[in-house]
């Protein structure tokens, strides 16, 4: 068994940056894909690693702001079209069920066409949504096992971040929040952690161009200091932190600003993410 993480997208925020795409990931073990959240562009980013859209086996959204679910509902639309066959599992917090619903009627005309001119079977019968409001066991097959717990990301009250436990690696997907002793507990002992950073010095010259007194509170309140992301990983005690969804995004910070901040307190290897990435 081989199981490969790739980061198909490492941006924060919703709206479209010029150096990364919208926040995304996906885990590949034995050819079946497992993608956590589905920024903007998720199925193209998949296309661009290679990854075939009928590989999905599994989608994961961490919370529903726009900029980790805007492509929820196309991700399996496209992966239809690509001649997805098989019933997906979909794991998020409520409203997941609700907008699954919401999706296929808006898309209703679309899906109806191509069943009657293409012979594709019914999309809504391909989707299986799971709604997650508490840490426990939300999946497992013959690949992977994987555990979901509550962090901190308000006003969101159900932010989650995930663990995925294969035959050869566990990989955990933060998520987006402020330090997590769920997270760190979720963590313990795994191989990889990818964990969401935040530069304060460039968050604050970000704000200051427009008087973004709320933002700035909204990010201390709801992301991790880049100089405390490596003490978390350090008592999780991971090997590999990989640093993604980049507070502030399209700002020129040298990746060795990131990494020599991350390092801060942690004696295993720091990874800079950037999109398409394997590790």
């Amino acid at each position: 068994m081989s199981t490969q993480l790739t980061l198909l997208g490492t941006a924060a925020g919703p709206a479209p940056k010029r150096t990364r795409s919208a926040p995304a990931q996906v885990i590949v073990v034995n050819g079946a894909s497992y993608v956590v959240d589905c920024g903007n562009g998720v199925a193209r980013q998949l296309a661009l690693a290679g990854v075939p859209l009928s590989s999905l086996r599994g989608v994961f959204i961490t919370h529903h702001h726009s900029d980790h679910n805007a492509d929820y509902g196309n991700l399996f639309l496209l992966a239809w079209a690509a001649n997805l066959e098989r019933r997906v599992p979909a794991y998020g917090p409520p409203p997941l069920t609700r907008m699954t619903e919401q999706f296929l009627a808006m898309n209703r005309f679309d899906i109806d066409t191509r069943i009657a001119d293409e012979g594709l079977p019914p999309l809504g019968d391909l989707i299986a949504p799971s709604e997650i409001t508490e840490a426990r066991v939300v999946h497992e097959d013959e690949n992977v096992r994987v555990t979901a717990t509550l962090v901190h990301h308000p006003p969101i009250a159900t932010a989650l971040a995930y663990r995925f436990d294969t035959a050869d690696r566990s990989i955990v997907i933060s998520g987006d929040t402020a330090p997590s002793e769920n997270l760190i507990r979720l963590a313990s002992g795994a191989d990889v952690l990818v964990h969401e950073v935040m530069y304060l010095p460039a968050v604050d010259a970000m704000v200051a161009e427009f008087n973004g007194k709320t933002l700035r509170q909204h990010l201390l309140a709801s992301h991790t200091d880049v100089d405390r992301v490596g003490r978390i990983a350090q008592e999780a005690g991971v090997r590999t932190l990989v640093l993604s969804h980049f507070v502030p995004t399209d700002v020129d910070i040298p990746d060795e600003t990131w990494r020599k901040h991350a390092s801060h307190g942690f004696d295993g290897d720091v990874v800079v993410g950037h999109d398409l990435l394997t590790l």
